[in-house]
């Protein structure tokens, strides 16, 4: 059990040394967050003086020198609102000095929602009468627009036995900024979808006449990720339940301060979606970060899995296939090395092997949809043949051919990953290639071009929890925008055990 588990009378232990241990336990991890706040505080104020250094330089630094400490700034902050988050803790006097929330803006438009009591008082059945109202006011965003929405509650009274009833206020899922849960959905899509750092985001408000920090809005982002896990972990188990599943992996660069430079992390995605066999199940991806690309980050992943795997030739799979995982090689990657080489050279042997791998997909293209028994015999009447020849034709081409050329390297990778594709000829459940997976880091790969990079490890954790929410709506066809504003205006008060109820294939925009 941790400090941050509620604990009740009957869970605590009766042997006295037990309990001073916990005691012991709980002082430990309670002054270890302290430092954590406090180091994390010390380097916001560290990085914000440096950034002002820059920034009143004559010659400056490079506009990217710049963009790295803005966006390190954001990764801190970011990561001291989910530390304290978890904790359940208010800021610490280091944070006594973040800019104050302002006023909401007049000029924005205002909306108001009035939460009624009852009208009748529930003791004696009179009707009640006006006392008086309470308001509190949440800056929204609106497509295209920012608006001030005003919960009203009117406070009412009974005339006849002094009762005083009043509505219930909506929880807030973040009480500080008092942003709405469509502001919040903004930000988060804006960030992990649009890959728009936080500072960007607060210089586009302000263009509309809305002054929001960017360290107010890392605290958004922080205590929303917080808020969410109970979400991505329910994806992951959905996905890591299915029968097949398909991984990618893709680089990232993170700041690493301590080297004065950047180093290569890694967003691994894993993707279940069985829509081409006619499964009803949702389609789903869940991504992990991880620090490197050592073989024991899939292998730790995956430790719980049992199924197909579509993957790529990466030798840190190799330990987990056997009984329990088997392998489904990749079509695309021997067609992807054999296309370079045609287009490169005009090669007749890759032009005719490209040609013959179109046979297979023409196959896949008939049958896609169709139940896993249908597929399978289609590919073993027709798939099968046109499979068994092209690798005798490979093995027969190679012989001909230098045996350190690129065409022939290209056909060696290819006989030895035909070799690995015969689960798909026998079940109907997988598929000729990896393109699933390959789809799903596409995203990560040009959001590399506007966020160069994140900010730390941490926030690469982050970054994959909230890509697995908002590339899993965009799988079941939802508007991660609406989904999210939907859930972070429910969240917070949802029972954790009917958490699937949350997930984006039950969601029903409102129309």
């Amino acid at each position: 059990m941790t400090h941050m588990e509620t604990l009740s009378l009957a869970s605590l232990p009766d042997d006295v040394d037990a309990l001073k241990a916990m005691v012991l336990e709980s002082t430990q991890v309670l002054h270890d967050r302290d430092a954590e706040l406090h180091a994390l505080s010390l380097m916001v104020e560290k990085l914000k003086h440096q950034l002002a250094v820059l920034r009143r330089s004559k010659f400056g630094s490079s506009s990217e020198g710049l963009e790295q400490l803005e966006l390190l700034i954001e990764a801190v902050e970011t990561e001291r609102a989910e530390v304290r988050q978890r904790a359940g803790v208010a800021s610490s006097p280091e944070e006594k000095t973040q800019p104050k929330r302002k006023a909401l803006p007049d000029h924005l438009p205002r909306e108001d929602v009035v939460h009624e009591p009852a009208p009748d008082c529930e003791y004696c059945g009179k009707p009640m009468r006006m006392l008086g109202e309470d308001v509190r006011e949440e800056l929204e965003y609106l497509p295209g627009r920012f608006v001030v929405r005003r919960h009203v509650r009117p406070k009412l009274s009974c005339r006849d036995c002094g009762n005083i009833a009043q509505g219930p206020m909506p929880s807030m899922p973040i009480e500080r900024g008092k942003p709405g849960p469509a502001l919040l959905a903004h930000v988060l899509v804006s960030k992990y979808a649009d890959h728009l750092p936080l500072y960007r985001q607060a210089q586009i408000y302000e263009r509309e006449g809305v002054e929001i920090d960017r360290s107010t809005m890392a605290d958004w982002v922080g205590c929303s990720a917080v808020l969410l896990d109970p979400l991505v972990e329910a994806v992951g188990r959905h996905v890591f339940e299915a029968e097949a599943i398909f991984t990618d992996d893709t680089p990232v660069p993170v700041l690493d301060p301590g080297r004065g430079r950047t180093k290569t992390g890694r967003f691994w995605a894993y993707v279940h979606d069985g829509r081409a066999h006619g499964s009803n199940a949702p389609p789903a991806a869940y991504y992990r970060y991880a620090p490197d690309r050592k073989g024991k980050r899939p292998q730790d992943h995956l430790k719980g899995y049992s199924g197909f795997l579509h993957a790529d030739g990466y030798a840190g799979y190799e330990a987990l296939y056997g009984d329990r995982i088997r392998e489904v090689a990749c079509m695309a990657h021997v067609r992807r090395k054999l296309f370079d080489i045609a287009t490169s050279t005009g090669s007749p042997i890759a032009t005719e092997a490209l040609q013959r791998i179109a046979e297979l997909y023409a196959i896949e293209k008939d049958i896609r949809g169709s139940p896993p028994e249908r597929r399978v015999a289609a590919r073993q009447a027709r798939a099968k043949p046109l499979f068994e020849d092209l690798q005798g034709w490979f093995e027969d081409k190679l012989t001909a051919l230098p045996g350190k050329s690129a065409l022939a390297e290209a056909i060696r990778y290819a006989i030895s990953r035909m070799k690995r594709m015969g689960p798909y000829l026998e079940n109907g459940i997988c598929e000729l290639d990896n393109n699933v997976a390959e789809r799903s880091v596409k995203g990560m790969a040009l959001g590399r071009k506007n966020y160069m990079f994140v900010g730390s490890d941490k926030g690469g954790e982050r970054a994959a929890a909230i890509y697995s929410l908002i590339e899993t709506a965009k799988l079941n066809s939802v508007n991660p925008q609406a989904w999210l504003t939907d859930v972070l205006a429910r969240i917070a008060d949802h029972p954790i055990n009917k958490i699937g109820d949350l997930l984006p294939w039950n969601f029903k925009p409102i129309s």
